[in-house]
């Protein structure tokens, strides 16, 4: 795209309430030098808008524009563990690492799994919430009849199923009770593949183990394929769409690349970033997550799944405990760690490594979430779109510290960690949450739309 591709204002010919000058926008049309303007919290113009009359202007010079990311798996632990993070300071953490909306998980205390209970936490977020924000319902055998029903309320961006136990109570593990969720509704459900049985068997591993690096020899490679084949095989006979989550393996890349007709797929920065046993040698509890961190082979069958496509969807698993809680022995520890706030920095830092290029980037962050779950005029840089968007320094060299983490648990693996590639500001419907690590106003965050419920 050229500054000459796009009006300079659109046809009534109003000012600006935002203009963003200067920058390189990424666009669907390509990478190239545009200003952006927003009006009435959407985007009004592209283009060359040197006499474009605005209220406020941003200068972007030197910066890449790119649309609002989207982190479309995180768990804010609100209702039942506010000492581990709550709406404020997660969605807080979200926007001073660029992100402009997030969709939370369901295993909260009580778990989501009715209208009641999604909109408590619709009313939580009220004035609370700094970026924009849907919450997964949660499936059980109690709630699986309704589910194409409750899909469908405002504020719901989808459901979610835990095949394996993870933190909280949710679990569909048998294949009767999956069969029903998947009978029951339409959209896609995003899923914790995990095989249950197998995990019950191999416990005893991780208790006479009593160290982090025997967590993947408990959660093994079998115990995510097997669950990943029965997944397909009753999504496929059910018809219904999967978006599988946190995927750790190279084998199941290979796998889900066969069924890219119903099966969308998700990485996190964790497992493109560390590998086993360095991690667990290094950080100890601290690594532990669900799925867990495996050795390199896998990690480098992640990239090679990014670079041929099989990957949609870059999320976080933003799963913080807090200190205390991760320092106790192993296999009592919890699994999880903060990481919506180090997502977009670690993964510019990959750009700049040359693993990835800023549009497949992109995509990974922004038009892949929109596309995968619906999401109404988010996730691009279009005329029309809600005016969110993510100003980054490609240049820029920071080092994660934990005083700059938001999370209510103060801890990052990252910490210490130099990057190339920062978060400059945030912008959502044309306000500015955050602009060079300082975050502005007050939370107006709102509930995403989705197009499969318009």
């Amino acid at each position: 795209m050229t500054a000459a591709d796009a009006p300079v204002v659109d046809m009534l010919g109003r000012p600006l309430d935002l203009l963003v000058r200067g920058g390189t926008a990424v666009t669907p049309s390509g990478v190239a030098a545009a200003d952006i303007g927003i009006r009435a919290g959407r985007i009004a113009a592209i283009g060359d808008l040197t006499m474009a009359p605005a209220t406020t202007t941003i200068d972007a010079r030197g910066l890449h524009v790119l649309p609002g990311i989207i982190d479309t798996q995180v768990h804010f632990r609100e209702p039942g563990n506010e000492h581990k993070e709550d709406l404020a300071t997660g969605t807080l953490g979200a926007v001073l690492g660029g992100v402009t909306a997030i969709f939370e998980m369901p295993n909260t205390n009580p778990s989501t799994l009715s209208q009641a209970q999604l909109e408590d936490k619709l009313h939580r977020a009220e004035g609370r919430a700094w970026c924009d924000h849907a919450f997964f319902m949660g499936a059980a055998a109690e709630n699986a009849a309704q589910l194409g029903r409750l899909e469908r309320l405002p504020g719901c961006c989808g459901v979610k199923v835990f095949m394996g136990s993870s933190t909280g109570g949710l679990l569909v593990e048998d294949d009767k009770t999956l069969a029903a969720v998947l009978a029951n509704g339409t959209r896609r459900v995003a899923i914790h593949s995990e095989d249950e049985p197998r995990l019950r068997a191999r416990k005893s591993l991780a208790e006479e183990g009593k160290h982090p690096k025997f967590h993947p020899v408990w959660r093994d490679e079998e115990t995510a394929i097997t669950s990943t084949r029965r997944l397909l095989g009753l999504a496929r006979y059910a018809g219904r769409r999967v978006h599988v989550l946190h995927i750790t393996t190279a084998e199941e890349m290979d796998i889900l690349a066969d069924h890219r007709d119903i099966a969308t797929v998700e990485v996190t920065p964790q497992h493109l970033t560390l590998a086993a046993p360095d991690c667990y040698e290094r950080l100890g509890t601290f690594a532990q997550m669900n799925p867990p961190i495996r050795e390199a082979r896998h990690r480098e069958g992640l990239w090679r799944a990014i670079r041929s496509g099989v990957v949609d969807v870059i999320g976080s698993d933003h799963a913080p405990h807090t200190r205390d809680e991760k320092a106790k022995p192993y296999p009592q520890s919890p699994s999880g760690m903060p990481g919506v706030q180090t997502t977009l920095p670690l993964m510019l830092d990959h750009v700049n490594a040359g693993r990835l290029t800023l549009e497949r980037l992109v995509d990974l962050l922004c038009h892949g979430p929109q596309r995968i779950y619906q999401i109404a005029a988010k996730g691009r840089i279009m005329l029309g779109y809600d005016g969110d968007l993510t100003l980054v320094d490609l240049k820029a060299k920071r080092t994660i510290e934990e005083s700059w983490i938001a999370s209510r648990s103060g801890w990052s693996p990252f910490a210490g960690q130099t990057v190339t590639g920062w978060p400059k500001a945030t912008i959502i419907r044309g306000q500015i949450v955050m602009r060079d690590d300082e975050v502005l106003g007050k939370p107006t965050g709102r509930p995403v739309r989705f197009a499969e419920r318009l």
